[in-house]
């Protein structure tokens, strides 16, 4: 029985939309979460990942049935994680079951002792075939597009004021307009 994703958040657990990433940290896993975290937010894009994902990963296998496996959200974390920071499954391992940001996007709150093992994660990461991975990247170019749509709309022009070592003296220039 595989579900997209939990519907009914346990106690301690944080939405994605609203986990807490340092802005100004160097390091490339926070990177890699504030672009899940984006993909999450818009619900357009986040339907069509979703829909995507269940009708690719696994198809002919009844997904009411069985036993509760990983969700296809963390499947996709899991898969995006691993591709971005090429990373081994030892790695892997180790962040999802101990790097806290991770366990948030994953959907374990501070009071779950869920842990993945080594071959569940082989098992469901390998799950992203390359035409899958081309089919994922459309999506999010898409929606790569529509933020940038978002942002300059009516663009960006005006004045600036540009100092030179003598502070008396400014010379006023046009921007240059980002349309």
């Amino acid at each position: 029985m595989r579900v997209v994703q939990n519907t009914q958040m346990h106690i301690g657990e944080v939405d994605v939309s609203r986990i807490l990433l340092d802005p100004k940290s160097r390091d490339d896993i926070p990177q890699v979460l504030r672009g899940l975290q984006q993909l999450y937010k818009d619900p357009a894009t986040r339907a069509k990942l979703f829909q995507l994902l269940d009708s690719e990963i696994a198809p002919q296998i009844d997904k009411r049935t069985g036993r509760p496996g990983m969700t296809l959200w963390s499947i996709f974390v899991c898969g995006v994680i691993r591709l971005d920071l090429n990373i081994d499954y030892d790695r892997l391992h180790e962040l999802v079951n101990q790097h806290n940001s991770i366990r948030q996007m994953l959907g374990h709150g501070l009071f779950d002792p869920t842990s993945y093992h080594h071959q569940t994660l082989k098992d469901n990461v390998t799950l992203f075939t390359p035409e899958l991975l081309d089919k994922i990247n459309q999506i999010v170019v898409e929606a790569g597009h529509e933020l940038v749509k978002k942002r300059f709309v009516g663009g960006i022009c005006g004045w600036f004021s540009e100092s030179l070592k003598d502070r008396r003296q400014h010379d006023r220039r046009l921007a240059v307009c980002m349309c």
